[in-house]
């Protein structure tokens, strides 16, 4: 493990593992760089693969007051550190994270995002929803305050929560519960605007799962007309954690996207 200072100066904790074409992983919300671990030893076998744990997750720092516009810097930060053209995949918010880090350096090569939690249409941020997670967090029930995220907000079936609540993660995720609520504000605050990303030539894959509710093929296809050099895959008989389910179908989708022949 080493420590990358972003630009605010919070120590962004990066692992480094493998041989060729640098790709920085990026995680998303109540995980850190061990979400990665069932699809990590196939990538590296191809790429340098270089893990981060975003901020306020595992051994990164924060800072005192939040703002999504660090989190971009800090995968910017960490990609121009690496040096030379650099792959970046990035999962739901970190997929959103990393949609803004590519305009943040000019060293992006490759991009994938895989449901990033981009808002189309209304606003399905909920007062509600937001004032029970709180008070489930202020009495210090951070795996309820998770649970009720993985049921009403990301949607996931019972079958795969109990999936995930058996992995030796579980405990790291409900340890960041309390970075939730300010992640899903953030996605619900951030105003994507296709003009910003008219010139990002970027090759970039955009991938679904194919049981993802609709809204997920929705921010696919919204992105899809935005980025001028973009593709759309589905990952047939997948949900939003294709990463944990079917890793081989996952890794082929990426490696063929990363070394096209």
């Amino acid at each position: 493990m080493e420590m990358i200072r972003s630009k605010d100066c919070t120590p962004i904790a990066v692992w480094h593992s493998g041989s060729g074409t640098p790709l920085v992983l990026v995680h998303g919300a109540t995980v850190d760089h061990t979400a990665w671990a069932s699809v990590q030893a196939t990538l590296e076998r191809h790429f340098s693969v270089w893990i981060l744990d975003r901020r306020g997750h595992g051994h990164s720092g924060d800072a005192a007051a939040y703002a999504f516009e660090r989190e971009a810097e800090d995968i910017a930060t960490v990609i121009d550190t690496i040096g030379g053209r650099v792959h970046v995949l990035g999962h739901s918010f970190g997929g959103l994270c990393a949609l803004e880090a590519a305009l943040l350096s000019t060293n992006v090569d490759r991009l994938i995002l895989y449901e990033p939690p981009l808002r189309v249409g209304r606003s399905d941020w909920s007062a509600a929803f937001d004032a029970r997670m709180q008070a489930l967090l202020e009495k210090g029930e951070k795996e309820e305050a998770l649970l009720l995220f993985l049921r009403e907000r990301v949607k996931l079936p019972p079958h795969e929560i109990s999936a995930v609540q058996a992995l030796p993660t579980w405990a790291m995720r409900v340890a960041a519960a309390h970075t939730i609520p300010r992640e899903l504000r953030s996605a619900d605050q951030y105003a994507f605007n296709a003009r910003r990303f008219r010139c990002l030539q970027t090759p970039t894959l955009l991938l679904v799962g194919g049981k993802s509710p609709a809204r997920w093929h929705a921010i696919a296809k919204t992105l899809h007309a935005a980025l001028p050099n973009s593709q759309i895959a589905e990952l047939p008989g997948q949900g939003h954690l294709a990463i944990r389910m079917a890793p081989d179908l996952f890794t082929h989708e990426v490696i063929r996207f990363l070394m096209p022949l």
